[in-house]
Order: structure tokens, then sequence, then C-alpha cells
């Protein structure tokens, strides 16, 4: 039978995917693995990880592996943020940032200039975060219950 993560162990999967990080949860023992992921992190050293990397190709079946957002969904999720914007004019910005060139980098430096909007984004992507990997373990409670019947 599989261990489902605790809400303390779904909240720091999705900080670590957050990060861009890759994250495994070992479904026998309940340990979570983070590792880097060289997609995101293009000029990290992959050999400090190497001992996780190992372990989890070494035991594949033992793992679950949740999968952060890609640059699309994370577009769509700043696109999602604008949504909730009730300042007009930061709204608008927003918009702006995100039809320019390198759209990432631009509503980065919107949203950092506002103290109280940069805070609401953190929130914002934190409980956006933890949704997905929430949905990840129900569809892959799904799949595992149809797999053990």
């Amino acid at each position: 039978m599989a261990i489902k993560p605790s809400h303390k162990q779904i909240n720091e999967i999705a900080e670590h995917l957050e990060c861009g990080m890759r994250c495994y949860f070992n479904l026998k023992t309940g340990e979570i693995k983070t590792i880097i992921n060289m997609d995101t992190w293009e000029i990290a050293d992959e050999e400090i990880w190497q001992d996780e990397i190992n372990e989890i190709e070494k035991n594949a079946e033992d793992y679950f592996k949740f999968e952060g957002m890609n640059s699309h969904e994370s577009f769509n999720l700043m696109v999602d943020f604008t949504n909730y914007i009730d300042n007009i004019q930061l709204k608008e910005r927003l918009i702006k940032a995100l039809n320019r060139a390198k759209p990432f980098r631009n509503f980065k430096w919107e949203i950092d200039k506002s103290v109280v909007y940069r805070q609401h984004w953190f929130d914002y992507k934190t409980t956006r975060y933890i949704q997905l990997v929430n949905k990840q373990i129900e569809l892959f409670k799904r799949d595992f219950e149809k797999q053990v019947y």
C-alpha cells in the first residue's frame, strides 16, 4: 500500500517545485528526495546530487515524481494573478509586462516594486503550487488503485 504525503510534506514538495527543483516521494517510506532540475538550473553541477539520483533510479518503482509547472503554465499563472489585482495601474503594468519580450523578467520587475502586491503574488503562487501537488496526488491515487485491483 502506498503512503500519501502529509499536509506538511505537500507544502514542502510545493516549495521545492516552486524553486524549480525535481521532487520525488518514496511511496514505501514517505521520504522526500529533492534534486536539481537541470532543465531549470543549467549552470548547476549535477554531480552534487548524484547519490540521490542513483537512489531514485535504482528504486524507481518506489518513487512518485512530482511535476512542476512548465514555462507555459508558469506564464498562465502570472496571467491568472493579474485577474485578482484590484489596483488598475499595477494590473495594466503587469499586462504590458506580460506582452513584451522577456515576460517573466518584466513581470517580476513590476511586481517587485509593489510591497503589498509582491506578497500577494508569493501567496498566490504558493497556493497554486500546493493545488498542483494535491492534483497530482489525486490523479496518482486513482491510477494506483486501478493497478492494485
